[in-house]
């Protein structure tokens, strides 16, 4: 007795044709939403995408063409023909799909490569040469990171843990972006769910925060906001931010997006827009960008970033581009052979604030890759405006290493260095942290000669150190500071720990300002006292303000004040008790 199945294949070759179809776009459907790839010939996730769909209907049409295709009688010979006959019809179109877009892809990666298009790629990055004196000079301290991403994250993290309301639901997401936040150099990280239970939780009302952490100060402060964020790297489904970018923009390339507060406060993601301008698959660039609200999801595409956006492009991209830019300078046969005039930037970056914008700073040596740096190149992160500065001298790995050295009996590690400008030398900024990623000291290692080493508990301290040790060994000359003198007694004198120097301000009788006189400069500070004559060499008094504090450079001790005699002693009071009048004495004329 046949059997009757609640499913039968179709009869037809056509009808199994149209289930094999509609099999491969159901699992297809499933492959696009997991891997995301870009709907681009010029993506390479985009072949692999293709082939995998012409895999799965190749695989169909296998497996659903062995029911025969009528009741008539025929022999094995007939039906491995037919057979054959059918694989060759169906399977032929997905075949030559296959083969052609291999076809496509490898020219196309021929006609990408370097070794023909050396020109096209040396000038993916216009590099221009720039004055290290005038503009690294304009580089203030309350500008420089003095924390490394790493740090800056521990701190992030840290400041989650405080919060009794949140760390159970949420955590810190270790994804931090530096950007420009109201004039400081911060780094910025949404937190995320802890796990799906969380998510599943609190998935209506969205993320409620963001974590700030000041790069100068050191300070990490979670920001709540009036409405949560719904769109994040911690959502699964499609509130996922690469999700929600690819099914808006199925066609566009992005790079990594970045999480940005704009300066209102309000989160942002930042998605590149990534183009590939040499061939098909060469000269990755970024074309501007799509900004998503990380509250409302709502999106837009601006082929030109507004000014608060600091980080569209991304830092490994410029040294990429750089490295094409220094090794093809004389064609490609010369990149292998001989290497003449060509450079590479060097492993490692970090950032700076400078003129409301974020800049990456990467070393750049010879292709041989020594122990010495040619100059040092700081790009724009929005614009990518990049200049090269000639600043010979140690890398940044032999300029760390040499400040590790000087506090190796602490065990504290450098971080990648910054390149500043300090009394007109070329100085490698370096922070140093002990086991627990917290900074505890900084370093300033000279560019030229990096066994010139200071160290200081802070960015001032560390800085008058090193100027002093310059001067000492004769690489520099006292600066010509405008100066003048005072000179009176001393009515009023204080104190207080700046950076952990001791200042003490002076105060001069019938002046109104007080004279900053630091303690590690000028010992004999500590045995003023009020009355002693001094000259003080100090800057000019302000325009602006008739009292003020002004620093003072140096003093000269004239005379002390004279000392005060001691006060007569006053007469002890008689003691009042009952035999006070038998011991006190007698007066004149009485007898006993």
């Amino acid at each position: 007795m046949k059997k009757n199945h609640p499913f039968s294949l179709p009869q037809t070759s056509f009808g199994r044709t149209v289930l094999s179809l509609l099999i491969t776009l159901a699992v297809g459907a499933v492959y696009f939403y997991v891997s995301l790839p870009a709907l681009n010939p010029q993506d390479g996730e985009f072949y692999g995408f293709v082939g995998f769909l012409c895999l799965i209907y190749v695989i169909c049409v296998f497996i659903f063409s062995g029911r025969p295709h009528d009741n008539n009688a025929t022999t094995p010979a007939e039906n491995l023909r037919s057979w054959l006959h059918f694989i060759r019809r169906r399977c032929l179109p997905a075949g030559l799909l296959f083969v052609g877009l291999l076809a496509v892809a490898a020219v196309g990666a021929v006609l990408s490569m370097p070794v023909f298009r050396a020109g096209a790629y040396r000038e993916l990055l216009q590099v221009q040469d720039g004055s290290f004196s005038e503009d690294v000079a304009q580089i203030s301290f309350s500008e420089i990171p003095t924390l490394d991403r790493t740090s800056a994250e521990y701190l992030g993290d840290r400041q989650m843990g405080t919060l009794s309301d949140m760390v159970s639901q949420f955590e810190y997401s270790n994804d931090s972006t530096q950007i420009n936040y109201q004039g400081r150099p911060v780094r910025v990280a949404p937190i995320s769910y802890a796990d799906l239970f969380k998510w599943i939780t609190n998935r209506r009302s969205g993320l409620p925060a963001y974590v700030v952490v000041d790069m100068v100060s050191q300070e990490a402060t979670v920001v709540r906001l009036p409405e949560g964020m719904k769109y994040s790297f911690s959502e699964p489904l499609n509130r996922n931010i690469l999700r929600h970018l690819r099914f808006s923009y199925p066609t566009f390339m992005f790079s990594t997006p970045e999480f940005e507060a704009d300066e209102d406060g309000h989160p942002w993601w930042i998605a590149p827009r990534l183009v590939k301008t040499i061939g098909l698959f060469g000269g990755a660039d970024i074309r501007g960008a799509v900004l998503v609200d990380a509250v409302s999801g709502e999106s837009r595409y601006y082929e030109e970033v507004p000014t608060w956006v600091d980080t569209l492009y991304n830092p490994d991209l410029i040294m990429q581009q750089y490295n094409y830019h220094g090794t093809l300078v004389r064609g490609f046969i010369n990149s292998v052979l001989g290497q003449r005039d060509v450079t590479m930037a060097t492993r490692g970056y970090n950032y700076i604030a400078m003129n409301d914008d974020v800049y990456a700073y990467t070393g750049v040596t010879s292709a041989n890759s020594d122990q010495s740096n040619l100059g040092f190149l700081l790009c724009n992160m929005r614009t990518k405006e990049t200049h090269f500065y000639s600043a010979p001298g140690a890398t940044e790995a032999a300029a760390m290493q040499s400040a590790m050295g000087v506090v190796q009996d602490l065990g504290y590690q450098a971080t990648f260095p910054l390149l500043l400008n300090i009394a007109g030398q070329p100085t490698y900024f370096i922070p140093l942290k002990d086991a627990t990623q917290l900074v505890k000291m900084y370093a300033m290692v000279n560019v030229a000669q990096y066994q010139i080493v200071a160290t200081g508990s802070s960015v001032p301290a560390c800085e008058q150190s090193y100027v002093r040790m310059l001067a000492d060994k004769g690489v520099t000359q006292p600066q010509q500071r405008p100066e003048t003198q005072s000179q009176g007694s001393i009515e009023e004198i204080r104190s207080a720990v700046l950076d952990g120097t001791t200042y003490y301000f002076l105060r001069l009788r019938s002046e109104e300002a007080f004279y900053a006189v630091s303690a590690a400069e000028n010992r004999t500070a500590v045995t003023l006292n009020p009355g002693d004559e001094v000259i003080i060499d100090h800057a000019p008094p302000s325009e602006e303000a008739e009292s003020a504090i002004l620093d003072g450079y140096r003093f000269t001790l004239i005379r002390r004040a004279a000392p005060q005699a001691p006060a007569p002693e006053e007469p002890l009071p008689a003691a009042e008790s009952e035999t006070s009048e038998e011991a006190s004495p007698k007066p004149a004329g009485e007898t006993p």
